[in-house]
């Protein structure tokens, strides 16, 4: 008889509180280094904090991955418990945390690590869909094997407004964001090959550049499962972001859309007004 299971993700995954009770998805945090000060991901430093810091003294928090003593010290209670653990980090490519999960994984018997080679609300979607691989009855190994076969078909991307935070934190030059910014161009990126990529730049008033992204994203996918999510790096109005749940959910006919705050890693890079729309294809 196969042992119960835990899913657990890191902080980059972006759940709501409210998602990670309904799919008992446990997190554990990464580490935001801000000068001398350091807070756990998620924990005593928000998306707003962020940007009022920044914009006081402009600096950008370091986003320091989960360590080896910490994943054991995450992973033991429930191996202790009798537990297995199948955990979704962010994708190697982006950060050393799925490695170092690998590594405490090694020493720790029942441990599954997947890189899901995604970020923000991408890991979510794997989380979920592990969740409910475990509510079915699946072994730990079997839901492991089945989300690293979905990675590929999880959708990633987000639209900017800016390329300020992008150039600060060194993803691009001052150079570029001064020519996104003068020629007013919204740069699209998506997951590919666990990287993020520039796919597309759009014109215009963000506001219905989100539209036209939303639709464009969403044209001819059918969507595997009943989830969608909007996640966005806050500043966006309200009524905005109503509009494009509403969008999301005309155009995808998902039973469910949901709505994200980015965390701290996704913010620091991608800066205010950033929207995605994430969702697993067919």
């Amino acid at each position: 008889m196969s042992k119960p299971v835990i899913i657990t993700c890191d902080s980059t995954c972006d759940l709501s509180p409210e998602l990670r009770e309904r799919f008992q998805i446990k997190i554990v945090p990464l580490t935001i280094s801000l000068g001398d000060e350091s807070f756990l991901d998620g924990q005593g430093f928000t998306p707003e904090e962020l940007y009022a810091r920044y914009r006081a003294e402009g600096i950008l928090p370091k986003t320091s991955a989960v360590g080896y003593q910490e994943f054991i010290d995450f992973f033991t209670p429930f191996i202790s418990a009798g537990y297995e653990v199948v955990h979704l980090d962010i994708s190697g490519e982006l950060s050393g945390t799925y490695n170092n999960a690998v590594l405490a994984a090694k020493d720790l018997e029942g441990v599954y690590p997947v890189d899901s080679r995604m970020l923000s609300t991408g890991v979510a979607l794997l989380a979920m869909e592990g969740a409910d691989c475990r509510d079915k009855g699946m072994g730990a190994a079997e839901i492991a094997a089945h989300l690293t076969a979905l990675t590929a078909k999880v959708n990633t991307s987000f639209v900017l407004d800016t390329l300020e935070f992008m150039w600060k934190g060194g993803r691009c030059t001052g150079f570029t964001a001064l020519g996104a910014n003068v020629l007013k161009l919204k740069p699209a990126l998506e997951m590919k090959g666990g990287n993020l990529v520039v796919y597309k730049k759009y014109r215009g008033a963000i506001e219905n550049v989100y539209k036209q992204y939303i639709r464009e994203r969403l044209a001819g996918k059918k969507l595997r499962g009943k989830h969608i999510f909007i996640t966005e790096s806050g500043e966006i109005a309200p009524e905005v972001l109503e509009e494009t749940m509403a969008l999301a959910k005309e155009l995808s006919g998902a039973e469910e859309v949901h709505h994200t705050r980015a965390g701290c890693t996704v913010t620091s890079h991608c800066g205010p007004k950033t929207l995605g729309v994430l969702f697993i294809e067919e």
